[in-house]
């Protein structure tokens, strides 16, 4: 495990690996495909004035999103002091709180976007974490989640968690493509997904916002 993996509540937040600043050409590569794939969604949401990132982490993705939208609000969230520490200081330009996932609203703050990228898997409640983000979210929702079996299978074929059968630390949930966008479908309106090897990811928009247009 690396440094940057910090259980609070008895979640894991971090990441487990620094995919982010791998210098290995496979990972880069997948990751380059994870890249894409995000931005491609991102860039069918349209101007938004208000982003959410919840589940920051170190703050990677938020920093892109300011990239994507440099004129909006921005601001990421995550369960761990020590993770916002680190997102602070690789970021000093981006506003950070600590915040749950489930308490996403609670101040009656609304975003045009919120995102939650490498967050869903980690929860014991998923399906109230996408009702939560739902409520929040004005206008869009990006999601992504690691794709099962084939998310095992590649820790496996690089000799990581052998004796967990490749499944990664703080992983709770274990979604194929399919079954991921079925759960989404229940709370969202599913509006287009990509599946960068091996993740799913998903553009989504609140149903509350569907109902007024």
């Amino acid at each position: 495990m690396s440094r940057n993996l910090v259980v609070h509540d008895g979640v894991v937040a971090g990441n487990v690996t620094d995919k982010y600043g791998s210098r290995n050409p496979i990972v880069r590569r997948l990751m380059a495909g994870f890249d894409r794939g995000l931005l491609d969604l991102l860039a069918q949401v349209g101007p938004v004035t208000s982003v959410y990132e919840v589940g920051c982490g170190e703050g990677h993705v938020t920093a892109r999103l300011r990239e994507v939208f440099p004129q909006a609000r921005l601001k990421g969230g995550d369960l761990s002091p020590e993770i916002l520490a680190t997102a602070r200081r690789q970021h000093p330009g981006i506003e950070f709180e600590q915040r749950s996932v489930y308490d996403l609203g609670a101040d009656g703050a609304r975003w045009d976007l919120v995102v939650a990228c490498e967050v869903l898997e980690h929860l014991e409640e998923p399906e109230r974490a996408i009702e939560t983000i739902a409520a929040a979210a004005n206008r869009a929702i990006v999601v992504t989640v690691p794709r099962e079996p084939i998310w095992r299978a590649l820790n496996l074929a690089r000799g990581q968690y052998l004796g967990q059968l490749g499944d990664t630390p703080g992983h709770l949930n274990h979604w194929g493509r399919s079954a991921f966008l079925r759960m989404l479908a229940r709370h969202v309106e599913v509006i287009a997904w990509r599946s960068p090897l091996p993740w799913t990811q998903a553009l989504c928009r609140p149903r509350h916002r569907t109902a007024a247009a």
